[in-house]
Parts: C-alpha cells; sequence; structure tokens
C-alpha cells in the first residue's frame, strides 16, 4: 500500500492542477474513488483518503485531520408520550441542514490539536454542528438526533484515527454504512501546526445509485402513488401465497 501511494502523491505533486491546496503546498491529499456506486447488493462502504506532509507528523508537530460530510436535509425528531395507556406522538423539533453523512479523524483528538476558537469556527465535533431546530427547544431533541445517527453509522466521530506510514505518508478509513445517502460529498483534510490550520485540502466525492437500485428509487420519486400501489399489490401477493403453502402444509 506504501507503494501505491508514493506513486500516486509523486504524481499530484508533480501536476498542481490534481491539488486544490489553498495553502503553500505543504499538504497533498487524493481519494482512492470519486465515486461510490448504490446497488441493491451495496452493504456499505468506505471513503480512503490518504496523502503526504512536507514535514513529519507527530503530536505536537505537523498533524492531520480529516472531515467529510454529505448532502444536507431536515430531519424531525419526535416524543412519545403515554395517554391512557396508549403511546401517542408528543412534542415535536424539526431540525434543518442535518448533514445526512458526518465523519472525523485525526492524528489524536482533534480537541487536542486545535484551539477551541477555531475548532468552533470549523464546526470540528458534533457539540458544533450548526443545526437549525424549530419546534420544541429542548436540548435532549438534538441529543436524540446526534444518538439516532451515530447508531446508524452516519455521523461517525474519531472512530478510527488517521493512520500515519513513514512519517509523512497518512490515510484515514471512513466507514459509510448501507443506509447511506445518495449525493455529492465533501471530504476536508486539514493540515494542523502549532494548534492552527495552515493548510487545507477539498476533495469532492459522488455517491449513486446505480442498476435496480437506481430504477426504484426514480419511480418512488417520480410516481410515489404507482409505488405505494405495487408495494400494496406484492405485500398482498406475499401474504396469499405463504396462506396457500401453509394450506398444503
Amino acid at each position: 500500500m506504501k507503494i501505491a501511494l508514493v506513486a500516486i502523491l509523486a504524481l499530484t505533486l508533480a501536476h498542481p492542477a490534481l491539488a486544490q491546496s489553498v495553502a503553500p503546498p505543504s499538504l497533498a491529499a487524493e481519494l482512492s474513488t470519486r465515486r461510490i456506486e448504490v446497488t441493491t447488493a451495496f452493504t456499505g462502504g468506505e471513503i480512503l483518503v490518504f496523502g503526504a506532509t512536507e514535514r513529519l507528523i507527530h503530536d505536537g508537530g505537523d498533524e492531520v485531520v480529516v472531515l467529510a460530510t454529505g448532502p444536507t436535509t431536515s430531519f424531525v425528531v419526535r416524543e412519545k408520550v403515554e395517554r391512557l395507556g396508549f403511546w401517542i406522538n408528543g412534542p415535536s423539533a424539526r431540525f434543518n441542514r442535518v448533514p445526512s453523512y458526518w465523519a472525523l479523524a485525526g492524528t489524536r483528538p482533534v480537541a487536542d490539536m486545535l484551539e477551541s476558537t477555531e475548532r468552533a469556527e470549523l464546526r470540528l465535533g458534533l457539540d458544533l454542528l450548526p443545526l437549525v431546530q424549530l419546534g420544541a427547544r429542548r436540548p435532549e431533541f438534538r441529543t436524540a438526533l446526534a444518538d439516532g445517527k451515530q447508531e446508524a453509522g452516519l455521523w461517525v466521530d474519531q472512530v478510527q484515527p488517521v493512520e500515519v506510514s513513514g512519517g509523512r505518508l497518512f490515510h484515514a478509513r471512513l466507514p459509510l454504512p448501507a443506509t447511506v445517502a445518495t449525493g455529492d460529498y465533501r471530504v476536508q483534510v486539514l493540515l494542523v501546526r502549532d494548534r492552527r490550520v495552515v493548510a487545507r485540502q477539498e476533495l469532492s466525492l459522488a455517491v449513486v445509485r446505480t442498476g435496480t437500485a437506481a430504477s426504484i428509487a426514480d419511480i418512488a420519486r417520480g410516481a410515489p402513488v404507482l409505488y405505494g400501489l405495487a408495494c400494496i399489490t406484492l405485500a398482498a401477493l406475499a401474504g396469499w401465497l405463504g396462506s396457500v403453502l401453509f394450506r398444503r402444509g
């Protein structure tokens, strides 16, 4: 793997157009792929980010942070309340600008690498996401949202560190669950020195549905009534077929 990293990074450094760094060329990073295809057999995958720095990577010296975010959406969190022995929907909170996917990794905990003001400015932490909360204002709703996303593997907060090889080469593996949303993803690679971000590179990634999964999704969006009727029909046929088989048995 180290040989492959060196070869690709040498190509990137030889052609500056391939690197979109907005700071001096002390950082070069790339993705193993710019397109992830989701089929009906998709069970999950990963975003592999790799790169190199000019200086050695170590605690207190050059360090690396990787942040990946997916398309934003709206999300509603509802509280269940008991009334007369029945559980019904109670107060709810609607969150706007919710990242469908969010993953953070660093060579060590990001809170130890950056000043709190810069970490807040760059939104490097689940507690720092700029979520717009409407409806119920209690903080428990935001906590429930974060817990649900993390349990689903859609929000990943430094579960796996950025690995370093040979002092200057690094790579990070960010897991993608089977339920990952399609759309355009953004991967930011930050070079940290003296508790400040001194270089940054932004990479793009597309997650797309292909094959049968894409056809089903297109029908569900373009003809929701027809899609719903087809699902009900198939469920009824499956139930009828099961009853016939049981009677014969």
